[in-house]
């Protein structure tokens, strides 16, 4: 006799929240969050905010831009964006800047609008800009100037903040020794949290049960590579 039927599952999509309420605060990013925060009284008109995939820079960018009404726009889509109308807002926040590709001139063309302008200024990036591979220097020694704050990739304690907020977002109560279980044997990054707990959701849902320690274990497992 086969077992019970699986459930169907339907792939929800599950909005992270960017709520200040929301940011965990820890050791790698308490800085980013000192600085970032201290807005309007910043030590210049324009701050990058630098850290790997995952660390919490949309998160942040999203507090403060709420926070100074300002206008977000990535940086791979600046190219058809409409400059003048994005230097005219007072507060402005570049995403992904390092992604800028063959844009090069419309970025700098937008910083010499809103240095123009007064507007202040957010810029995120994985790296520093002298290891975005830039190839026009007036653009690289305009980026530079901008103060640079660093968001470190999650401590143990934090992943474990951040995977229970995960489930919460799913509204999925965990156990919090499974919760510790599944801290200790992910790669330590938001992104990597934001996938198993995804795993997680289907499985459970597909399964009609609760998550369990057993059944992170059989996906993590999965997940391994194979020797």
């Amino acid at each position: 006799m086969s077992g019970p039927p699986r459930q169907l599952t339907l792939d929800w999509p599950h909005a992270p929240s960017y709520a200040r309420e929301d940011f965990l605060e820890a050791p790698g990013n308490a800085e980013a969050l000192r600085v970032v925060s201290a807005w309007p009284n910043w030590a210049a008109p324009t701050l990058m905010l630098v850290g790997p995939d995952g660390s919490g820079k949309s998160h942040l960018g999203a507090i403060w831009a709420r926070e100074a009404d300002a206008q977000v726009v990535s940086a791979a889509s600046l190219a058809s964006a409409s400059l003048i109308e994005l230097a005219a807002s007072s507060a402005l926040l570049i995403e992904d800047a390092d992604h800028i590709g063959a844009d090069e001139a419309a970025l700098f063309h937008l910083m010499n609008l809103t240095r123009e302008s007064g507007a202040f200024l957010l810029i995120t990036a994985r790296a520093p800009p002298d290891m975005w591979g830039l190839k026009t220097p007036d653009l690289l020694s305009r980026l530079r100037l901008a103060p640079i704050v660093s968001l470190g990739a999650p401590d143990p304690e934090l992943t474990k903040q951040v995977l229970f907020k995960l489930f919460s977002d799913r509204q999925l109560v965990v156990d919090p020794s499974v919760v510790a279980y599944i801290a200790l044997r992910i790669e330590r990054s938001l992104n990597a949290a934001r996938a198993i707990v995804a795993a997680l959701d289907r499985e459970a849902l597909a399964r009609g049960k609760g998550v369990t320690r057993a059944m992170a274990a059989e996906l993590l497992r999965d997940a391994s590579p194979a020797d």
